[in-house]
């Protein structure tokens, strides 16, 4: 029911009281609302009600005592919003100055020009990064800058000087180059002066130095960056993201490529000693910085759940590990000596730290030949090859872990001079056409072989392991 509360000054107001399990107030204050009239009684038996009160303005209720402001209102809701979303412009607030006590950051006033629009065929504004006295505009589709406190004056003749004006942002100069950030700011890293961001739309990511936009994708990678990017969106809609940092131990430009609601993800980095890419990482991050000489990421373990802030190159954690989760390294590469000649690959033979095993040595395919209905390639390869203490064995047939009685014998890589060596032994079923029948035929053979070798699973776990070189001893096929 309606009730009439008599009040002494006009801006009392309403508080809404929680209550104790007894039904008690947990602070106390003006009982407010007459029982009578459904308000608070102590001990009463009232639902909603009893937890309104009235409370006034000044303390007490005393004349001219300290009075209850309002506080401050963050905005104001009109009643009949006119609102427009302008995707591709920027807006700029007045002055903020510490010193003297000016805050005019929430200030907008109608009556100066106080925004700036770019194109719009570009798409919407994705990102700002505050370059010198320039501010540089990343859209969609288009990559420019805007000077700051200066402006452009341009001739009849088409030149141009700058000129400093009373003007916030100046005129909007676009880079040469169709490129934008897409969707993805989060694939924006700066280091000095050189930024680097990712072009979904384009399948390509891009540097921006002082030689204006660069398209870094092309160095050797620009065949899987198009089928990459153009996969990280699946079929409903639902767009992936690409996260990128600066990591500022190694200097290299480090972003992961990250399917929507999978798994599915990839991480990449560009070196700029040798201009193009150069790593794999097998950690999925949902942020990547770096802070003075470290390198900082936030991700998810094998497992899915956040692990927080992880250290990389710490000393304080095995190599090869992130989140917690161990993984193996492994390096793939190509032997192609002699590019016309047919080969038979017998040894193959590396320089580096024990724990290295030959994970895969592969053939190239041969023409796909008819087998009843169905077209086949064949290829040459070999079983993996043991690392130096995975493949040792002794003359009683006990292996490693077990312990060994020397002499000891090597199935895999054996050791001589400091130099670790295999032999090839082709593992492949006998096809037709071939000179030399039967499985057990040392050696692969083909014009290429592409090989993957990787650091095994005992040999000092966490420990550094080094690779110089690999090579192979090969001779001509006698076809």
């Amino acid at each position: 029911m309606g009730a009439i509360i008599e009040v002494k000054f006009y801006n009392t107001f309403l508080l809404k009281k929680t209550v104790d399990a007894s039904n008690a107030p947990i602070w106390d204050g003006s009982r407010g609302i007459p029982s009578a009239l459904g308000g608070y009684s102590r001990g009463g038996v009232d639902s909603d009600a009893k937890n309104w009160a009235i409370e006034e303005s000044r303390i007490r209720g005393g004349y001219n005592n300290t009075n209850v402001d309002y506080g401050v209102k963050a905005y104001l809701v009109e009643d009949f919003p006119a609102a427009s979303i302008r995707s591709n412009s920027l807006i700029y607030s007045g002055i903020f100055n510490s010193r003297t006590g000016i805050n005019n950051t929430n200030v907008f006033s109608v009556g100066e020009e106080i925004t700036k629009s770019a194109d719009p065929a570009n798409g919407s504004i994705q990102k700002l990064y505050a370059e010198d006295t320039n501010l540089i505009i990343f859209q969609e589709s288009k990559v420019s800058r805007a000077l700051i406190d200066k402006d452009a004056i341009y001739t009849a003749e088409g030149g141009g000087s700058i000129t400093n004006t009373n003007t916030t942002i100046g005129t909007i100069q676009p880079y040469s180059g169709k490129f934008g950030i897409s969707k993805d700011p989060g694939s924006f890293a700066a280091y000095g002066y050189r930024k680097y961001f990712s072009d979904k739309n384009n399948n390509a990511f891009l540097r921006l130095s002082m030689d204006g936009i660069t398209e870094i994708s092309s160095y050797g990678m620009r065949d899987y960056f198009r089928d990459e990017l153009n996969s990280i969106d699946d079929d409903n809609g639902d767009v992936g993201e690409v996260i990128s940092g600066w990591d500022v131990h190694n200097k290299q430009f480090v972003t992961s490529t990250q399917q929507v609601n999978s798994t599915n993800f990839n991480t990449l980095c560009f070196d700029e000693d040798v201009n193009g890419w150069t790593s794999f990482f097998t950690y999925k991050p949902e942020q990547i910085f770096s802070l003075r000489n470290k390198l900082y990421s936030v991700g998810q373990n094998a497992n899915g759940s956040i692990k927080g802030i992880w250290e990389h190159y710490s000393n304080n954690v095995p190599r090869g590990s992130f989140y917690g989760t161990a993984t193996k390294s492994s390096i793939t590469f190509v032997f192609n000596p002699n590019v016309s000649m047919s080969k038979v690959f017998q040894t193959v033979n590396y320089e580096g730290s024990n724990g290295w095993q030959i994970d895969n040595f592969i053939s190239d395919a041969t023409g796909a030949d008819l087998y009843g209905a169905v077209y086949k390639s064949t290829n040459d390869s070999t079983l993996n090859i043991w690392s130096y203490l995975q493949g040792s064995y002794d003359i009683s047939g006990s292996v490693y872990p077990a312990a060994l009685t020397p002499p000891i014998y090597r199935a895999g890589f054996d050791r001589k001079e400091n130099k670790y060596f295999a032999n090839l032994v082709n593992n492949s079923a006998a096809t037709q056409g071939e000179i030399l029948w039967g499985p057990d035929v040392s050696g692969v053979k083909g014009y290429f072989a592409t090989v993957t070798i990787s650091t095994d699973n005992v040999t000092n776990l966490g420990g550094l392991k080094e690779l110089f070189a690999v090579s192979a001893n090969f001779v001509e096929s006698s076809y």
